[in-house]
């Protein structure tokens, strides 16, 4: 680990004895256009006690405009990160547009799982690359510090993730763990996460994270993946803020970055 990511984390470290395990909360598709709501469940949050996140950027979401030609938004950005909190790469697009000859799978995954938005489910790596450095090199130049990269629905290539480690940046997460891209070593441990766009969907996804939560619970770390529209269905948001309050005095929030930078210096320990 270099020196700088190690400094990043010094306060997180010198309070890992305060709690045994901890949780991150992210926040995925930020963009120009959901920034008000990104900013009341932000504030929400931390109310709650999550006073810090992972915050996943968009780019250029939906071919909206480059985020980083709004200096509003940016310095909002900056200010959060200036506060503990990360700002993540999220894909570049975060659109697929559907091709021909896709099989079964690729359908079920990119239509249904998704829909249009697994932007890096097949990206070769050339592409990817690309767009990974393109998105790395504008948010430095916009003052921002992005050390993750994770791909939208978590659909990432094998030749993707391959990019995302040449453009050295430090971890991507899947549904199902968090890899650190520079050791390769995966921790296994899946986020919980909504379907909102449909009342049966809403309806599968709090009853299904409710059992979820019950297995996940004595998992070193926990995830709760959130998404804007989240918060316009009450049921759901309410559910959300139930599961946080649950985890209060035993988990403390914070950052895929800092996480990922503890399991570094644990590991370094040990050798």
């Amino acid at each position: 680990m270099t020196s700088v990511v190690a400094t990043q984390f010094v306060p997180l470290v010198a309070t890992a004895a305060a709690a045994k395990d901890f949780m991150v909360v992210s926040l995925h598709d930020i963009a120009p256009s959901n920034r008000d709501v990104a900013n009341e469940i932000i504030s929400e949050l931390s109310r709650h006690g999550v006073r810090v996140c992972s915050l996943l950027v968009v780019p250029d979401y939906h071919h909206q405009g480059l985020v980083t030609k709004n200096r509003q938004f940016v310095g909002w950005l900056r200010d959060l990160e200036s506060d503990g909190y990360e700002i993540v790469i999220h894909g570049y697009f975060h659109e697929r547009p559907h091709r021909s000859n896709e099989t079964l799978r690729d359908k079920f995954l990119t239509r249904f799982y998704t829909h249009y938005e697994g932007e890096f489910y097949d990206l070769g790596y050339e592409e990817a690359l690309r767009r990974i450095t393109n998105a790395r090199d504008e948010f430095r130049a916009g003052g921002l510090t992005p050390l993750g990269f994770v791909a939208p629905a978590w659909l990432l290539s094998k030749e993707a993730e391959r990019a995302a480690r040449d453009t050295e940046l430090e971890y991507t997460t899947g549904l199902h763990g968090v890899r650190d891209l520079r050791s390769g070593e995966k921790f296994t441990t899946r986020s919980i996460v909504y379907s909102v766009r449909s009342s049966w969907r809403r309806a599968v996804s709090r009853i299904w994270n409710a059992a979820l939560l019950q297995f996940l619970k004595n998992n070193p770390l926990l995830r709760l993946s959130i998404h804007p529209p989240d918060y316009s269905h009450p049921a759901v948001w309410k559910q959300i803020l139930r599961f946080i309050d649950m985890m209060d005095e035993t988990r403390t929030p914070t950052t895929y970055r800092d996480w990922i930078a503890k399991q570094r210096l644990m590991a370094d320990r040990k050798t």
